[in-house]
């Protein structure tokens, strides 16, 4: 086995990145596998700002008052 880093590029932006370097994002539903995705630090960091922005709880207001309540 060699202790040479594998250098695969990535899905984002189609860089070459080291293992090192790379982080993967998995999307499993029911355990089974939906999607895999290699990313360079970059690429990773838009995609959790894109999760947040529309996924999580996104940005924060400074007056804490962000939820809404809609009632039929």
């Amino acid at each position: 086995m060699s202790d040479a880093p594998t250098t695969e590029p990535c899905d984002g932006c189609g860089d070459p990145t080291t293992d090192a370097l790379a982080r993967v994002v998995r999307l499993s539903v029911d355990r089974a596998n939906i999607d895999t995705q290699r990313l360079c630090p970059d690429c990773f960091a838009d995609w959790i700002q894109r999760y947040q922005d529309r996924l999580g709880s996104g940005p924060s207001d400074a007056d804490g008052d962000t939820s809404e309540i809609i009632v039929d």
